[in-house]
């Protein structure tokens, strides 16, 4: 089971939109079922995280979701960019710790599940919930940092 932590975002194309150039990547994290592809847009010119894109690319691998995306056509990513656009979210830094929280806590409840299922050790499955609690606990304890802060 591939921990939450395994999070990719590999580089899949640059588009041109209203005389810019923004780099287009892909964030891939393991759901404990899939691999999820989100696209992401970060202008050249800017030193910031980019605006995700809400469109899913799902996957059985990394490189199945990576190929999805690579699939693209330019048109095509500028559309998903404008959508991006038109949902920007104004509080990024808080909605990235939310969906980390979101994310740890799927993984917790799968390595209960599996390990009541016996599909792992008890003492492994424990010390994995046990990492996980303290990283849910780090995560919840840096949320006060982000709430309210436009990104």
């Amino acid at each position: 089971m591939a921990p939450p932590d395994d999070i990719t975002q590999p580089h899949v194309g640059t588009i041109e939109h209203d005389g810019r150039r923004y780099n287009v990547s892909v964030r891939i994290v393991f759901d404990g079922i899939e691999y999820v592809g989100r696209l992401w847009f970060a202008d050249e010119s800017w030193d910031d995280l980019g605006l995700p894109d809400r469109g899913a690319f799902p996957g059985r691998t990394r490189d199945e979701v990576i190929a999805l995306t690579k699939r693209l056509t330019e048109p095509e990513m500028v559309k998903r960019h404008k959508r991006a656009l038109a949902e920007k979210r104004k509080f990024r830094g808080l909605r990235r710790q939310t969906e980390e929280i979101l994310a740890k806590i799927r993984y917790l409840n799968q390595v209960a599940v599996s390990m009541r299922a016996g599909l792992l050790d008890v003492e492994g499955a424990a010390q994995e919930i046990d990492l996980t609690e303290q990283q849910l606990h780090a995560l919840i304890d840096k949320l006060g940092e982000h709430a309210g802060v436009e990104t």
